[in-house]
């Protein structure tokens, strides 16, 4: 037997992979420190601060386990305006308020506050942010340093700067602009270039050793200075003793200004946002298929902010690239992020003087590339095969964030996606009477298996909700989640759903999803927005996955399948079980045309006015000879015994005990009845699973539970009738 290795062995045995990790994560992070700070107008310094601090106190306080920590691309934007507008020392006491507030979300356990944030409102500001990035250090990477008012500012003067660069006379901004030219080519093809010995340097690391080593070929070799602009070389950087004498002190002075806690609040936003997005993507790529402690890495984070803001840096995310580097190389445990921060410790040790050789092109060039893989145009394609609504409220995020700041378009985004919501609904009703109802039903099954039920409506308002729910279930258990009692399930709902199910399948669990067939799309795209399909309309505009499977299902069985929705419902009003509902419909229809087998969804009530209650279920019909007696067979509970008690009394088989210990039989016929149960249909009904069967004149009906089926239990229904009727029909 093998015995289960100990964790600190197995953290011992992953060290050297760890630190390769760490090593190649820090030759990203430290020209990317410092070019996110220097396009901040923070210190150069103060990004590999941020990075240093972060991978310190997150791979210790942590609860994640592969990311890694440092400076975030979508923070340059809000802490160049803070800069701007309140000073660099104001700045870092608006970063440390921002660290104080992510401390107390932790503790109040607010992770969640980034499910209120629709996808693509979200996808939208990040491209606003990439396209910020790129605005601005596009003109820096050409060597002309121009000031606008906002994003959208720099980017309509991108084709300027470009003609500018063939005007230049000064043969230093020349250099400039071929250093910065050439680096962007070394990010955009570097990655082209499949060789695992050249790889093992990142291409920010490359574009660093580059530039390096074009100073000293110059000083060196041809005597003669640095070609490049002076003012576009990265000034000098302090080394470790410098750095600690020179902390600078926060100014406080400010702390009641409007100014100020608008930059604190814009630096936590963005800095949740960023982290948590990031936190959510590495958690896929953990090849030991860990789940993270969120509100845990939130605090931790929070107080690497706090010390990150009194050291002189910025505030401490987690990076979505940097992390996916580090599992990629190996990395495995929050070591890694330990070891890349104690590399750039070494860095500035002993190479703090030679980083001043690097051109601030080179290192904008970076931040280029960084921003045009923010807000690619596949992205837009993306969300375009999402829905065409999703479009719209990417584009509204995108541009009131360009046009006036990242808060506003975050609202932009917000509002907008309510009002498609209400217009695709054609009903702001759904929304106002339902919003603060429980609609999320849970509850454990008898084979250990979860049934999740979700009513009136599922969006970004109120997915928190079903997150709960479904963080509660172990990732190892089968789930069924049942969608057919909602009007409404948005873009963002649909793609944490998504996002469960892969988790839960890494880890051995599954979850089906049901009750999607009655909820149209325009969109064949899995993530599209869905809305309950009107009556009349009697097929949905694409079918769904389970629709799919339904008649591959079909095909198996050699029935024939159609979804559309039918009112030709009479074979089943002769069944005790509806005599008290009002069958609608049925749809998703598996029949054949010589075969006594018909499988179907089907929509009755129950009730009327305020009682009534509209319930979906699979079923099995059977057509039977006319001589099978008239009965109702269902597991023996509380419930059953009490009807007993009221007079319904269950009919026993004659040397068969335990059969009527655990079934409740009854029927109008008790002498016809005991005849049909045959000793081999005894033992049939007790070696199987339980389900209702019901017989009428003319046919059996089947079914489990009250509820649409997902695919496997379908195909457990369908053998159950198969084998159940060639039974009857034998004896």
């Amino acid at each position: 037997m093998k015995t289960k290795e100990k964790p600190f062995v197995g953290f011992i045995k992953t060290l050297p992979k760890n630190m390769f990790s760490g090593l190649v994560v820090s030759l990203i992070a430290l020209p990317l420190g410092l070019g996110l700070a220097m396009a901040s107008e923070a210190p150069p310094i103060a990004g590999v601060i941020t990075a240093i601090v972060g991978g310190v106190i997150v791979s210790i306080l942590g609860g994640s386990f592969v990311t890694i920590s440092g400076p975030g691309n979508g923070l340059v934007g809000v802490v160049l305006i803070a800069i701007t507008t309140l000073g660099l020392t104001a700045t870092y006491a608006a970063i440390i308020c921002s660290g104080i507030i992510l401390i107390i979300l932790g503790f109040l356990r607010l992770g969640k506050l980034a499910d209120y944030f629709p996808s693509s409102a979200i996808q939208g500001m990040l491209a606003a942010i990439g396209l910020i990035i790129l605005g601005k250090q596009f003109h820096i990477m050409l060597g002309n340093k121009i000031i606008k008012d906002n994003g959208i500012d720099y980017l309509l003067e991108i084709p300027n700067t470009i003609i500018t660069v063939f005007q230049f006379q000064d043969k230093s901004l020349i250099y400039a602009a071929v250093a910065g030219v050439l680096s962007l080519g070394i990010m955009v093809f570097y990655s082209k270039i499949r060789n695992k010995y050249l790889q093992l340097i990142p291409a920010p690391m490359w574009i660093v050793i580059i530039s390096v080593g074009f100073s000293y070929y110059y000083e060196l070799i041809l005597k003669l200075p640095n070609p490049i602009a002076a003012n576009y070389m990265i000034p000098e950087i302090p080394n470790i003793q410098e750095i600690v004498t020179n902390i600078p002190t926060p100014n406080f002075e400010v702390i009641g200004t409007l100014p100020f806690w608008s930059s604190v609040i814009a630096l936590t936003l963005i800095a949740s946002i960023e982290s948590l997005l990031s936190i959510k993507a590495v958690d896929k790529l953990d090849l030991l298929k860990r789940r993270s402690n969120v509100n845990k890495d939130i605090k931790a984070l929070g107080l690497a902010t706090v010390v990150s803001g009194f050291l002189g840096g910025l505030n401490v995310v987690t990076v979505i690239a940097r992390s996916s580097v580090n599992v990629n190389n190996g990395g495995s445990n929050r070591s890694s992020n330990l070891f890349h921060a104690l590399f750039l410790v070494v860095f500035i040790l002993l190479f703090s003087t030679e980083l001043t050789r690097i051109p601030l092109t080179a290192l904008m060039a970076i931040l280029v590339y960084t921003g045009y893989k923010l807000a690619a145009p596949d992205v837009v394609r993306r969300i375009f095969t999402i829905g065409k609504e999703q479009l719209i409220i990417f584009f509204a995020t995108l541009f009131v964030t360009l046009k006036v700041g990242l808060i506003s378009g975050i609202v932009a985004g917000l509002i907008t996606t309510f009002i498609i919501h209400i217009v695709v609904n054609k009903s702001i009703a759904l929304f106002i009477k339902n919003i603060l109802k429980p609609n999320v039903l849970m509850f454990k099954e008898e084979d250990g298996s979860y049934f999740l039920s979700v009513k009136h409506f599922c969006s970004f308002l109120n997915f928190n909700i079903l997150k709960s729910k479904l963080e509660a279930i172990p990732e190892q258990s089968d789930v069924v989640l049942d969608l057919s009692l909602c009007g409404f399930v948005d873009h963002s709902v649909m793609e944490n759903i998504h996002d469960y199910q892969e988790l839960f399948h890494k880890k051995g669990g599954n979850i089906g999803v049901i009750g999607l067939d009655v909820l149209g799309t325009k969109s064949e795209h899995p993530f599209a927005l869905r809305r309950l399909l009107p009556l009349q309309n009697i097929i949905p505009d694409n079918k769904t996955r389970r629709q799919k499977n339904l008649e591959l299902l079909a095909n198996e069985f050699e029935l024939e399948y159609s979804p559309l929705k039918q009112r030709k419902s009479l074979f089943l009003e002769n069944f005790i079980y509806f005599k008290t509902k009002k069958i609608e419909h049925t749809f998703n229809q598996l029949s054949g045309k010589n075969d006594p087998y018909q499988l179907f969804d089907i929509t009755f009530s129950e009730g009327e006015f305020i009682a009534k209650e509209v319930v979906r279920s699979t079923m099995l019909y059977i057509k039977t000879p006319p001589n099978v007696p008239v009965f109702t067979l269902d597991r023996e509970g509380l419930l059953e015994k009490l009807y007993s008690l009221a007079g319904y009394k269950d009919i026993d088989i004659k040397n068969h005990t335990d059969f009527s210990k655990r079934f409740y039989l009854r029927g109008e016929d008790p002498q016809k009845i005991r005849a049909l149960f045959s000793d081999q249909l005894v033992r049939f009904f007790e070696s199987n699973s339980y389900y209702h069967v019901e017989s009428s004149r003319d046919g059996l009906l089947i079914f489990s539970k009250e509820r649409i089926a997902s695919i496997k239990e379908i195909k457990a229904l369908l053998d159950f009738g198969v084998r159940l009727n060639s039974i009857i029909n034998k004896d």
